[in-house]
């Protein structure tokens, strides 16, 4: 009797518990994320007990053993004997390179697209159409292999290369152009220029804050652009030019000195940012139309030119809408960079997860170290887009 009397309560506790729909969720969350760390958990312990059947243990200290193969482009000191800790750190800062610079090419070939499928003209919109519809259907594998060919193929050798001014040359072995020696006068050409970009954006800020309180518009643009390169040019020309130039030349079968843009990079840079801003395209497309039309109308019936309208009305608020699926484009074209490898680009997966891991056979740690770097790289990208989509949202009074 008095089992059935202490049970009830008990029975309606966990009743009323399963019914409340903040509770019920917090229930269902807690026992999801259980069930996924143990599934993590037997699977590591299963993959470690299997090693020790092998003879093999658990150790990140090939890292530190020399990597003995060459890497063809290296912003950081890199030789055959170097350790396959710093082999994956060229990797790292290759993926990096691809990824960045992809991002921003891809960013604005895509709202170019997006506006011109938009465009009035129809010979414009159905280009732009043509283009895009043809990007996406086609794998980015493909892409990365037809332009790769072309750059290989459709450039002369070194000894016919393209000559731009006697500084540049253009071959099918890379983009050969001059190199920077930085004497000590240009550092402060450099502070100039940074104090221009701080004063760039405290100036947007304050015309704006100006614009929306008396209306009076002053020229952003222009005076950003003097404050950024404007001073810091006519300081560089004052302090007679404090950067001396490594011009490459050609000894033997290619060119030496100077510094040289590779034609993996420049295949897979291309490659990426045309297929990724065939994506963006649309997506712009698809924002700018969720604009009501009546903003632009209105924008009209002030006086404001298009150009105004489409810059301060019409993209303002169509970023809300752009910028989370652009969060996914920005994730796709940093994990598509893995394909480099299929033209010989070295970056995290063809050093650390490809020829490292065969040499020392530990793939489990390079495996991990990719998986890794990976989510990081991914992490940080949706943090920083996450930041700005708050930043940019309405804010209800």
């Amino acid at each position: 009797m008095s089992e059935t009397t202490l049970s009830q309560p008990q029975r309606n506790i966990v009743s009323r518990l399963w019914n409340d729909k903040e509770t019920r969720s917090i229930i269902i969350q807690i026992i999801a994320f259980a069930a996924i760390f143990a599934l993590f958990f037997y699977m590591v312990r299963n993959a470690v007990i299997n090693l020790e059947a092998i003879g093999k243990d658990i150790s990140f200290d090939f890292l530190w053993q020399p990597a003995s193969y060459d890497i063809s482009q290296s912003l950081v000191e890199y030789t055959s004997r170097s350790s396959h800790f710093t082999a994956m750190i060229v990797g790292i800062i290759n993926t990096l390179l691809i990824a960045v610079f992809g991002i921003l090419l891809s960013t604005v070939l895509g709202f170019l697209l997006g506006v011109l499928r938009l465009s009035k003209n129809w010979v414009t919109n159905k280009l732009a159409y043509v283009y895009i519809e043809y990007t996406r259907n086609v794998p980015v594998l493909l892409h990365i292999l037809l332009i790769h060919g072309l750059i290989v193929h459709a450039l002369p050798l070194p000894k016919n290369a393209i000559n731009v001014s006697d500084a540049a040359f253009l071959t099918n072995r890379g983009f050969f152009l001059p190199s920077p020696e930085i004497q000590p006068l240009f550092w402060f050409v450099l502070a100039l220029f940074v104090m221009g970009i701080i004063f760039s954006i405290w100036f947007r800020s304050y015309a704006k804050r100006v614009q929306d309180e008396t209306g009076k518009y002053y020229p952003v643009f222009w005076i950003s652009l003097s404050a950024i390169m404007g001073f810091p040019l006519i300081m560089y020309f004052l302090l007679g030019s404090p950067i001396d130039w490594q011009i490459p030349e050609l000894k033997g079968f290619n060119y030496k000195g100077g510094m040289v843009i590779r034609p993996e990079f420049i295949a897979l840079w291309i490659a990426l940012s045309c297929y990724t801003a065939a994506f963006i395209g649309e997506i712009v497309r698809s924002g700018i139309t969720a604009v009501s039309w009546g903003q632009t109308e209105a924008a009209s019936a002030l006086g404001v030119s298009r150009g105004r309208t489409l810059s301060l009305v019409v993209i303002p608020q169509a970023l809300r809408i752009i910028i989370p699926p652009l969060t996914s484009q920005y994730l796709n074209i940093t994990k598509n960079s893995s394909l480099a490898i299929a033209i010989g680009y070295m970056d995290i997966v063809a050093t650390i997860g490809g020829i490292s891991l065969n040499q020392t056979g530990r793939e489990m740690e390079c495996m991990t170290i990719v998986l890794l770097l990976y989510l990081t790289f991914s992490l940080l990208i949706s943090a920083f887009m996450n930041w700005y989509n708050k930043r940019i949202k309405l804010t209800e009074r």
